[in-house]
């Protein structure tokens, strides 16, 4: 009998931190990665504009995780890391870009003094917030929505101008309708029995754990790109890109990949490292049961729009990292980045001319689209990039037109961990339980950042290695 064969069906951060993982077990599998693509990466990948490389995806990595710090070790990123170079950020509301409070943790503020100062609320919604002091303590279920746990206790406004944006923002999604135990499990556990939101958040707060020395927020000098290049050039696999899978089947002693070209590859143990509903569609004909529970989870769709403009535009210098936008102020974008000042000058890209924007323009990242929110979709880029620079006139007072613009569209590309995301999460892994051999990685379960997809990723690795 041969070596254990593990088929990875998707070639994106999560399908490759697998592959990477199981080619480091002490009895390594001979691994296959299986990419629909041309390209590997999946959302992690990178625009050139005005001659520049500007990540088109996440453009962070959180790295409190020790398993995270320890793998960019292994991969010789480590060295190359670099920090945020400006910290605050804004919210765009009421008219003006407006201070994010400095005591804000998960959206809620820990000091009202603080969101008094920033004027992100009116003075009613402030004096509702102080509610969450004398209101009796109030029942949850086991899986209430953010929207149940918090907004009765601080307010419509609070939660509609903070909240929201802050945590609905991380998912591209509306916080009234996330999942506490799910998206923000830390939260859950200590708010669900608890009486006072501020004073047991303050409490949470003071005991978190001091972080490790050095940034927890990080990004590379060619951008998120080079978790992938690293990735890729150390996995011990077969990797195909064009390669879509179409079925999934069990034969007599293995399980049965077949790509679209016709080519059939056998598997020990397959790793499904693509989003929830197609994982689902390919196991419809093996548990339809957990590809309903899979299924049930839906997915927004974003777009992201890079926009360069000359330093003259800017009437002052910008200080922080960039804004959110409230859903209630129905903009049309929802967030925007301040690249340069965030993560520092882009890499220019090598081209035998002079740099087409020049060391003074402004990089800003703009993003659209979240759930509920597709009005994007059927827009041309341009259409997009017009609309999105419309918004940054009014929020940040640009003058002039861009000198270059990107737009990159993510349809289906953020899960919804919406109430009762755990149990449809747990009835999906009870029914493949009874399938031996399948194994579910990537952002649709437990953990959305890049951050959560690597650690997981190594779990599955540990588990495939366990029951060799």
């Amino acid at each position: 009998m041969g070596p254990r064969q593990v088929v990875v069906i998707g070639g994106g951060v999560s399908g490759l931190a697998a592959a990477y993982a199981l080619g480091r077990l002490p009895h390594a599998p001979e691994v296959t990665v299986l990419e629909a693509a041309p390209r590997l990466g999946g959302k992690i990948d990178a625009n050139v504009v005005g001659g520049r490389l500007v990540d088109a995806g996440p453009d962070a990595l959180l790295i409190r995780d020790p398993a995270v710090r320890a793998l960019l070790d292994e991969l010789g990123l480590s060295a190359s890391i670099k920090a945020p170079t400006a910290r605050g950020s804004f919210v765009w509301t009421r008219g003006a870009l407006r201070p994010l409070p400095p005591s804000t943790l998960f959206g809620v503020p820990l000091r009202l003094r603080d969101l008094a100062r920033s004027g992100i609320v009116s003075w009613p919604g402030l004096l509702r917030a102080t509610g969450d002091f004398v209101l009796p303590r109030m029942r949850h279920d086991a899986d209430p929505s953010l929207g149940r746990l918090l907004r009765p206790r601080l307010g419509r406004e609070v939660f509609d101008k903070l909240v929201d944006p802050m945590l609905g923002g991380i998912y591209a999604g509306r916080a009234n309708l996330l999942s506490a135990r799910s998206a923000v499990p830390e939260v859950a556990a200590v708010l669900a029995p608890a009486r006072s939101v501020y004073l047991t958040m303050r409490e949470s707060a003071a005991r978190r754990p001091t972080s490790p020395a050095g940034p927890t927020l990080i990004n590379f000098p060619g951008g998120m790109s080079a978790i992938i290049e690293a990735l890729q050039a150390r996995i011990n696999a077969d990797v195909h890109c064009d390669s879509a899978v179409v079925s999934v089947t069990r034969g007599k002693r293995r399980w049965k990949v077949v790509t679209a070209a016709g080519r059939t590859f056998k598997a020990d143990d397959i790793v499904f490292a693509t989003p929830a509903h197609e994982t689902a569609a390919l196991l419809r004909a093996i548990d339809a049961i957990a590809a309903d529970a899979l299924d049930a989870i839906p997915y927004a769709n974003v777009a992201n729009v890079t926009l360069v403009y000359p330093a003259s535009a800017l009437d002052k210098s910008l200080q922080g990292t960039g804004f959110l936008v409230p859903a209630v102020d129905d903009r049309f974008i929802v967030g925007c980045t301040w690249m340069d000042q965030k993560w520092g000058r882009a890499v220019l890209i090598p081209s035998g001319s002079e740099d087409p924007i020049g060391d003074e323009a402004v990089i800003i990242r703009a993003s659209v689209g979240r759930h509920g929110d597709d009005r994007w979709v059927t827009m041309t880029d341009e259409e997009i990039a017009i609309r999105t620079h419309a918004e940054l006139v009014l929020s940040m007072g640009l003058k002039g037109r861009p000198l270059s613009s990107a737009v990159r569209r993510w349809p289906h590309a953020m899960p919804q961990y919406t109430a009762g995301h755990a149990d449809r999460l747990a009835a999906a892994e009870s029914r493949l339980a009874q399938h031996p051999g399948l194994h579910l990685v990537g952002a649709g379960y437990r953990g959305i950042g890049v951050a959560s997809c690597l650690v997981k990723s190594q779990a599955v690795a540990a588990t495939i290695g366990a029951n060799a």
